[in-house]
């Protein structure tokens, strides 16, 4: 992959071999986002796991101290008192046979997250081969089968991110945008790290944290000090 001429220039400006402590790789990357947009800030862990065994996968979810910087549209799956109750806690979308029927007939997906109530979960499942590759699969573990749409509507607008080991035994999550500043950065770093370090498996033998780095949308990645 070629890279361009900003990408280049951010790459001299720091060491690509050296670890930095966390607040120190954020003013980094803060130096060299130079986008003309609000670039994202992404954590990248690689963990010594294996994520072929299921008793060592590591997956949660953590609503950041400062949110993501994005706002996500939430639709919600529910019927009668539940659905009114989701429309009155700022749901996008609130509905039940006829948007499952619209995102698989019309292939719609104007929505980041989808939250259902339990007795609405036979009816999801259905569409479960569509939503799974596009990772908006309703699941417990998230937060986003329940009977308490209002907290977890509040929560996924608040910020509320889910990270989750992929094939490589690598989990990425964003942290927020460049416009955050260093001390939202730092914050939102150290909280996702830490949940990241509490959720370790018991079955998880030798280093835990093998890798951290820290990116920007555009930019390179600058290495972290891992931690525990």
């Amino acid at each position: 992959m070629k890279h361009g001429k900003k990408y280049q220039d951010s790459v001299k400006a720091f060491d690509l071999t050296k670890q930095y402590e966390a607040g120190e790789a954020i003013s980094v990357l803060l130096e060299t986002a130079k986008a003309k947009f609000d670039e994202t800030i992404e954590l990248h862990v690689r963990l010594g796991v294996d994520p072929r065994q299921a008793d060592q996968q590591v997956r949660g979810v953590l609503v950041l101290p400062n949110g993501t910087g994005k706002t996500k549209k939430v639709l919600v799956i529910a019927k009668g008192a539940k659905a009114d109750a989701a429309a009155a806690a700022g749901a996008d979308y609130v509905g039940a046979e006829e948007l499952i029927a619209k995102i698989q007939n019309d292939n719609w997906f104007d929505f980041d997250v989808m939250i259902t109530t339990p007795d609405m979960m036979g009816m999801v499942g259905r569409i479960g081969r569509i939503l799974g590759p596009k990772g908006l699969m309703p699941n417990p573990k998230s937060g986003t089968v329940t009977m308490d749409v209002e907290k977890a509507i509040a929560e996924v607008k608040a910020g509320k991110v889910e990270y989750r080991l992929d094939k490589t035994a690598i989990i990425h999550c964003p942290i927020g945008k460049k416009s955050f500043g260093k001390d939202k950065l730092v914050e939102n770093y150290t909280a996702l790290i830490d949940a990241i370090v509490k959720a370790k498996p018991a079955t998880a033998k030798g280093t835990y944290l093998k890798s951290v780095t820290l990116a920007s949308t555009m930019g390179p990645g600058v290495k972290v000090v891992p931690k525990i």
